[in-house]
């Protein structure tokens, strides 16, 4: 274990490995929770609660209605489209009881990029929110889908509210596109039809595929990672040993603003906190603050996740500033970069430290996590996870020294097994058994590992390489700045500048003023040499701004 230099960091309450033959399957975590926790409410959206014992009625009926309604058999590939509701995890936890492959998808995907998807993966049903029908309708006949499962925002929120819903998404507010499906069914009557029908063991091994989970596409075409049941149920015993001490089973509250459909939500919100017997708060448009915050004061909450762009938004509420927060032991941020002056801020509102971790689909997604002893470090991505190795390689593939920047390379059972149908691709990402990121970071003297910048969206201004995060860090300690994204651009002579995108929280702010605040914090070769401001900016199905579409 010596040639691990991160352990003498870790925290004592975590172990150095852990076994990981727990749980055949996500299937098994699943039925754990059922035996455990009852009639403990599960999952609670819009103000509709639903208890584990109901979580099972929904999930083995529409199981039921998978195996024999369907011409779906175990290994098919199907895909799930929507937001947070309380379908979703009953079709997460049914699909995988039918020994189905989950391809979860942005329900903002335009037609094309739903046709690459289910194209990719070949998937052959989909379960989608009528609301993002009308994009299927137009790509339906060039894929293999046979199955067609609608279901609408009301579904599961009881008969008068359900209904009251309806009638304002889709005459109101004219939320549903008009669409013509002829042969979809409908999921609640899906589930009506299969009522208390008991669906026949599908046996499911640590090896079988559960998720084909794209990958974002912000750098290239969006690729499948193919995650196992094993991997997952890796990543999540990997979870519990670094946050077990924390928590107690049955007694906690999530916050699940991220979208279940990305890979953070999915394993963390869904299926760890699930296992404590979690009360999981669905959020559905986390960008409506005032009903978010709303939600938030109705229920005292242990733990929330998100992203910095999230945390941000939060604290320029002041709704959410004035909310209880003596319940709250755990504020986890990924997807992207929490930047220093965010989370000093939201330590001084919540009284609580918002800790940083690191992952990708392909890790499924947890690779690192800062310790909840007390011990983190605010900057970096804190330590690796039980049972992973992480090293530091230059462009040739050779380790760097502690300290130096480089190529983030990830060993353990949570990596993915390669990119669907892609070969090559997987071959190009691997150096043995490390798991290629992408990602530029470094090893401190104690271990901790920080995130330098995307190796894509490095920009070599003279010969000196300038990564954004390190510009955008500076730029949003300014009091007049709400969100920055910063990006290489080029001279008409190919030579590159630094570039950027700022949203306002000061109207008075201007170009000159805050290019002379970037002097005094930048080296003068990383200090924007243009500042462009910005309503808002494009950002990812999780908030996560979109440097590559900064224009």
């Amino acid at each position: 274990m010596s040639e691990y230099p991160w352990l003498k960091s870790y925290p004592d309450f975590v172990p150095h490995s852990i076994t990981l033959d727990k749980y055949d399957s996500i299937v098994d975590i699943y039925k754990e929770g059922i035996r455990k926790y009852g009639d403990k409410v599960a999952f609670k959206n819009m103000d509709v609660e639903m208890t584990f014992n109901q979580l099972s009625d929904h999930v083995d009926a529409f199981t039921w209605y998978l195996q024999n309604e369907t011409g779906l058999k175990p290994g098919d590939r199907i895909g799930l489209q929507m937001p947070n509701l309380l379908q979703f995890p009953v079709a997460i936890f049914a699909c995988l009881q039918a020994g189905l492959v989950l391809v979860n998808t942005n329900p903002l995907y335009t037609a094309e990029e739903m046709r690459h998807q289910y194209k990719d993966s070949g998937v052959k049903a989909i379960v989608i929110l009528e609301n993002f029908a009308c994009n299927l309708e137009k790509i339906l006949p060039e894929t293999e889908i046979e199955t067609v499962i609608t279901t609408t925002i009301g579904d599961m929120l009881g008969g008068l509210k359900g209904g009251i819903t309806n009638f304002v998404v889709r005459k109101i507010k004219k939320m549903v596109p008009a669409y013509s499906l002829p042969t979809a069914k409908k999921f609640k009557d899906c589930l009506k039809q299969s009522a208390g029908k008991k669906p026949q063991p599908v046996k499911l091994t640590q090896k079988d595929l559960a998720f084909l989970q794209y990958t974002g596409g912000t750098t290239g075409v969006s690729k499948g990672a193919m995650l196992t049941h094993g991997n997952l149920c890796a990543n999540v015993q990997q979870v519990e040993a670094w946050i077990s001490n924390l928590f107690t089973e049955g007694k906690e509250t999530i916050i699940t603003a991220l979208p279940l459909y990305h890979i953070f939500a999915l394993t963390a919100n869904l299926i760890v906190f699930y296992r404590y017997g979690t009360k999981n708060i669905l959020i559905t448009n986390p960008r409506d603050m005032k009903s978010f915050c709303k939600d938030l004061r109705k229920n005292p909450f242990s733990v929330i996740t998100g992203v910095n762009t999230l945390f941000n938004g939060l604290l320029n509420q002041e709704a959410f500033r004035g909310l209880d927060f003596s319940d709250l032991r755990l504020a986890l941020g990924g997807g992207m970069a929490v930047q220093d002056a965010v989370a000093d801020r939201w330590e001084k509102v919540t009284g609580s430290a918002l800790l940083e971790a690191y992952g990708l689909s392909e890790t499924s997604p947890a690779a690192t996590i800062n310790p909840v002893d007390g011990s983190h470090q605010r900057g970096t991505i804190g330590l690796p996870m039980v049972n992973t190795d992480i090293r530091i390689f230059d462009d040739a593939g050779n380790e760097v020294a502690v300290g130096e920047p480089g190529e983030i390379g990830i060993k353990g059972p949570q990596v993915m097994q390669g990119y669907w149908n892609k070969k090559e691709e997987t071959e190009k990402c691997f150096k043995g058994e490390y798991f290629l990121t992408g990602d530029i970071g470094l090893m401190q003297e104690d271990g901790f590992f920080r995130i330098v910048d995307r190796k894509k969206e490095m920009i070599n201004v003279s010969g000196f390489n300038v990564y954004p995060n390190d510009v955008e860090k500076a730029i949003v300690e300014c009091d007049k700045v709400l969100e920055v994204g910063v990006r290489g651009e080029k001279t008409e002579s190919g030579s590159e500048y630094v570039k950027a995108f700022v949203v306002k929280k000061d109207d008075s702010l201007t170009e000159e003023e805050l290019i002379a605040f970037c002097k005094e914090k930048l080296t003068n070769y990383k200090v924007p040499k243009e500042v462009v401001f910005r309503d808002e900016l494009p950002k990812s199905n999780v908030g996560k701004i979109m440097r590559r579409l900064l224009k």
